[in-house]
């Protein structure tokens, strides 16, 4: 009996406590920060970080995650030795011509013209002025220093680097040599055939992917396209 009436009681308490609680009310929170974490305000200032600040510094050496450094320094030296020495790591493809086409009419075609010649949309409007062609003798452009000047800008031109990623910087790289070719009047580029660029991958053979003397296939034989992918 005595048993029993333990138990009653018990469930008496019970019911008195769930009958007493009101929704209306939020419950305690016997360790509240484990709930509810502190908002600090980026770039605010507060004592408990380093140096003061909720924004902190990158750590030194750390670099972006599938970001390589660019080894060339935004100099007149680094510029022409980029021009000398460095050389497209993308395959002369199809596909990379194509999506270089792309991205040359998003963000190069108004000023340096669908062809390359200067006489872009802004140059015709002489909203900027000086804008060279791709097959301009002074200049002898080349992969590295097409590359170079996009990643870093130069005079009025900004750098590219924070709207397209490496490989599509070199995408348009492919594609503005492309366009200096066909001003200089020379035949189109073939495209590098699957089948080597697999061999190439492998270390199977040891040949410069984009010279196209092995294999090749026909490159376009169309005009250059627009963004839409509609011909000129």
């Amino acid at each position: 009996m005595k048993n029993i009436f333990k138990i009653a009681v018990l469930f008496i308490a019970f019911g008195s406590m769930i009958s007493c609680q009101d929704d209306n009310k939020p419950n305690y929170q016997y360790m509240p920060n484990m709930y509810v974490s502190v908002g600090y305000e980026t770039y605010g200032k507060y004592e408990v970080f380093p140096e003061g600040y909720e924004a902190l510094k990158p750590a030194e050496g750390s670099v972006m995650r599938g970001w390589l450094p660019y080894d060339y320094e935004n100099t007149i030296e680094g510029k022409a030795s980029a021009k000398a020495n460095l050389k497209n790591p993308l395959p002369y493809t199809e596909e990379n011509y194509v999506k270089g086409n792309e991205l040359y009419n998003i963000y190069c075609g108004i000023c340096h013209g669908v062809k390359g010649d200067g006489k872009g949309t802004l140059a015709k409007r002489e909203k900027i002025l000086g804008v060279p062609a791709y097959n301009d003798a002074g200049r002898a452009i080349t992969e590295g220093s097409v590359y170079h000047v996009m990643y870093y800008g130069i005079n009025s031109m900004g750098s590219y680097a924070s709207q397209m990623t490496e490989d599509e910087l070199w995408m348009v790289d492919h594609y503005v040599m492309g366009l200096k070719d066909a001003l200089d009047g020379k035949p189109e580029r073939a495209f590098t055939a699957a089948e080597i660029i697999e061999e190439m991958t492998e270390g199977k053979i040891d040949t410069d992917l984009n010279e196209g003397a092995v294999d090749a296939i026909p490159g376009p034989e169309s005009e250059p396209m627009n963004a839409a992918g509609n011909e000129h």
